[in-house]
């Protein structure tokens, strides 16, 4: 008896074997496509590939697009920024009018510097979705796009420069605890200022 339920098993394995082979091999090519699928699937439907539907908002209105985090991380605020906590921080009425002067002026410049980068971006896609571009017609195409990015990034950072005289040191401090750069200040008031008075003035219990 159990020498023939060892053949049967024996005689059965070679089926069974080409049954699992058979299902996988089935769905080898679904499975191996989606091992494949790009990161970029989906992107191409973009009027602009390069640029998602948020990008060209963020261009548009004069957003920051994260050009400036090398002024905002280390320590000196923006505009937009300040105004949005103006209450919180505080600053006074001269301070408010002084920055969103500069925020104005900002704003202005990011919105045409946007457009630029937006067209630079449009121009290099009509180039490759035509089948025109070529090695020497790109380089103009990209040095347009970097001269665009440059000046906007230029634009944001420099915004951030000009606000940065407007402040004082326990303003920044705030401005860092609020954005979520520092710890508590009121555990660590800036150095030079009476802690006592730092607590005080900051609402620090």
């Amino acid at each position: 008896m159990i020498a023939t339920q060892r053949m049967t098993r024996f005689l059965l394995l070679p089926f069974a074997l080409s049954c699992y082979l058979a299902c996988h091999l089935a769905s080898g090519p679904a499975w191996a496509a989606e091992m494949r699928k790009s990161p970029y699937a989906g992107q191409q439907s973009r009027p602009i590939k390069s640029l998602s539907a948020d990008d060209l908002a963020e261009l548009r209105r004069g957003g920051g697009w994260g050009l400036a985090r090398a002024a905002e991380l280390n320590g000196m605020p923006g505009p937009a920024h300040l105004l949005e906590l103006r209450d919180r921080i505080p600053l006074t009425a001269d301070q408010v009018a002084a920055i969103a002067a500069v925020f104005e002026r900002m704003r202005a410049a990011a919105v045409a510097g946007g457009q630029r980068l937006i067209a630079g971006e449009r121009a290099l896609e009509a180039a490759f979705a035509s089948g025109t571009v070529t090695a020497q017609s790109l380089r103009p195409l990209l040095s347009e796009i970097g001269r665009a990015r440059t000046a906007l990034r230029y634009t944001h950072l420099a915004a951030h420069l000009e606000t940065l005289p407007l402040l004082t040191a326990a303003q920044i401090a705030r401005y860092k605890l609020l954005r979520g750069y520092s710890g508590d200040s009121c555990a660590n008031p800036p150095k030079g200022h009476d802690p006592a008075l730092w607590r005080k003035h900051n609402g620090c219990k």
